[in-house]
């Protein structure tokens, strides 16, 4: 039951929804307002006919369409989805909500079998009849939200009153409510992904229900106006993601499903994508995927690749289809669809279609470097070449939002596979089950206690066996894409405090045929114990006190110690040492340690040659200094 009380304010299930305090420059929604006929959100019933015509002339698109439909045919003999939490979480059903109910709406849409949209519809009840959405963990109630207000809105012509009905009331009541209660929405003032999916999230409900309570809804609007910047100001200045791959994925593909939302509805992305940065983070999204086919999956990030649907619509704002080049190797990819389970997947062809069928050009840059929360430097010496090389190195902090102590780590692509690699993250709830408290940021936090977050699983430097500094913190320093020697230095130096003075590491691509990685310490006035370590999937075998042969795929990679002298390369497993650990199975870690005399300088230079450049004459290294000379 919604009851309006006076203008601008009204009662949902007890709670008042209004604007009290807002100011008029933080209203650029202004009173008076209107918004278009449903379908209103994304995709309106003139858009269809672009869509249409793209996907009979593109391909790619032509198979998301198809995806999309075999999807749908494979839902209609499931039970609609259950409210069964998991640990604190009901996201994995809110996020499945979502993709039924998209997919769904999305092929009534496109093909008016009305077996489409009745199911849709049983979603829709479904969801609606929960007794919550899991305020507690908003992100639920977000994604939750953005489920029912696509199918309120796209399914509004063709639903019955009473089944709209319970829809908008579940939307007002389980979604757009708890958001203006202060125990659920601390999400406002946060600088990462959960207020960019949050603000998504419930902006899409006010849009769906505007009519319905216009002062209410144009509140939550200006609010998530307001609220989103603070989380769009992490991509200053060029674009990098502190968060990484997964999480640009969510946080930047939810704020911009916000922003089209709004420019749909509105007619105005009331100047959010004009933000430092933000233009450039789709360049830094397409670097970080190697020729491997496998993202630089830092931080809290899993080792395989999605496709990305924001890259779409940052290609077609930007004009640069290049954006799209992964993505369109995807769709091109064999059967079963890999994106199939990606729940804004329809996104894809109403961001594509605006495309104009244009192909996706090879991209001409073949370096970037990024500064900001998390400096990222990403290397590679073709986009197109079978035995291309590709480095990843990371700055920044560990003291970030779902950071590791992974700063000054890097991976490696040559002939075709990945040689160094990241683990990656471990199931949260696998650890919060077990009593853990993972989200700790401070350098006691039991966070650390977890081993795929600690920088002894990383390919970086581990001094006398403890921990880098949470508040420390590594710039990347200098690089170049001279294709004769692509590098990119980072100073370590704060990451290390107390344990060296001075710590500083490069990476670089000579001659587009091997890999270096070269670190310069400095013991303080104690002497200290400095571990190299780089983790593989390749069979180690250790051919000379400072040589290891590498082996995976019928391909071989030579890892040397060119220096110091006198070190003994050895290979260790990489099994955790808690029961709450999640097993590493089938990777080894190689490197060897140093000790350094109090208040010396030591240098370890370590060369990376695939099986494609042996028996090349390797360069002479030269100090990090000179490296840009």
């Amino acid at each position: 039951m919604i009851r309006l009380l006076v203008a601008g304010l009204g009662l949902v299930g007890g709670l008042l929804l209004g604007a009290p305090g807002t100011r008029g420059q933080d209203t650029p929604i202004r009173p008076g307002t209107t918004v278009g006929p449903h379908p209103r959100l994304l995709l309106t019933t003139a858009d269809e006919v672009r869509v249409r015509e793209a996907i009979r002339r593109d391909s790619g698109l032509a198979a998301v369409h198809q995806t999309i439909l075999t999807e749908c045919n494979a839902m209609l003999g499931l039970p609609p989805v259950e409210r069964i939490q998991i640990g604190r979480r009901l996201l994995d059903k809110s996020r499945e909500a979502l993709r039924r109910i998209f997919f769904l709406a999305y092929a009534w849409r496109s093909t008016r079998q009305p077996v489409y949209r009745e199911r849709a519809e049983r979603e829709l009840l479904a969801i609606a009849a929960f007794s919550d959405w899991n305020p507690s963990h908003f992100l639920d109630v977000a994604e939750m939200t953005l489920a029912a207000a696509i199918g309120y809105d796209w399914l509004y012509a063709d639903l019955p009153e009473t089944s709209r009905a319970a829809v908008r009331t579940a939307i007002l009541e389980k979604g757009l409510a708890p958001s203006l209660d202060a125990r659920h929405n601390g999400w406002l003032q946060l600088d990462n992904n959960w207020n960019q999916v949050c603000n998504a999230g419930i902006s899409y409900g006010a849009l769906a229900v505007y009519e319905s309570m216009p002062d209410t809804a144009r509140h939550l609007l200006n609010r998530a106006i307001q609220s989103v910047r603070i989380p769009m100001r992490v991509y200053e200045p060029d674009g990098a993601y502190p968060e990484g791959y997964n999480y640009w994925g969510y946080g930047t593909g939810f704020n911009v499903l916000l922003i089209s939302a709004l420019e749909r509805a509105l007619g105005s992305q009331f100047g959010l994508a004009d933000g430092p940065g933000f233009h450039q983070t789709a360049a830094y999204m397409l670097h970080m995927v190697g020729p491997s086919g496998q993202s630089f999956n830092y931080s809290d990030a899993g080792r395989g690749t999605e496709i990305q649907p924001a890259q779409f619509w940052f290609a077609s704002w930007l004009g640069d289809p290049s954006l799209t080049w992964f993505e369109h190797r995807q769709l091109a990819g064999p059967q079963p669809r890999p994106y199939r389970h990606e729940r804004l997947l329809p996104t894809v062809l109403i961001w594509g279609s605006r495309l104009g069928g244009q192909p996706s050009p090879t991209p001409r840059a073949t370096s970037w470097v990024g500064q900001g929360e998390t400096p990222v430097a990403l290397l590679r010496t073709s986009w197109t070449a079978p035995r291309a090389l590709f480095m990843g190195l990371k700055g920044g902090s560990p003291g970030v939002s779902h950071a590791h102590m992974d700063v000054g780590s890097f991976v490696l692509d040559a002939d075709g596979l990945r040689w160094a690699i990241d683990l990656g993250m471990q199931e949260y709830n696998s650890l919060e089950s077990k009593g853990l408290q993972i989200w700790g940021r401070n350098q006691q936090a039991q966070r650390w206690s977890v081993f795929r977050y600690r920088n002894q699983a990383h390919n970086t430097l581990t001094v006398d066996d403890s921990l880098q500094r949470v508040t420390g913190k590594a710039p990347i320093e200098a690089g170049t894409a001279n294709p004769a020697f692509r590098y990119a230095i980072t100073d370590l130096s704060g990451v290390y405090a107390g344990q060296l003075a001075q710590a500083r590491r490069g990476i670089a691509l000579v001659d587009e045929a091997y890999a270096l990685v070269r670190d310069e310490v400095q013991a303080t006035d104690s002497p200290a114990s400095v571990r190299w370590a780089m983790l593989t999937p390749a069979t180690v075998t250790i051919t000379a006190p400072n040589r290891a042969e590498l082996r995976q795929g019928g391909k071989t990679l030579v890892l040397e110690v060119v220096e110091p002298a006198g070190v003994q390369l050895t290979s260790w497993s990489a099994d955790p040492p808690h029961d709450y650990d999640a097993p590493n199975p089938d990777v080894r870690f190689v490197g060897f340690a140093l000790r350094v005399p109090a208040g010396q300088r030591s240098t370890l230079s370590v060369r990376l040659v695939p099986g494609s450049a042996a028996g090349r004459v390797p360069k002479p290294i030269r100090p990090l200094g000179e490296w840009g000379r």
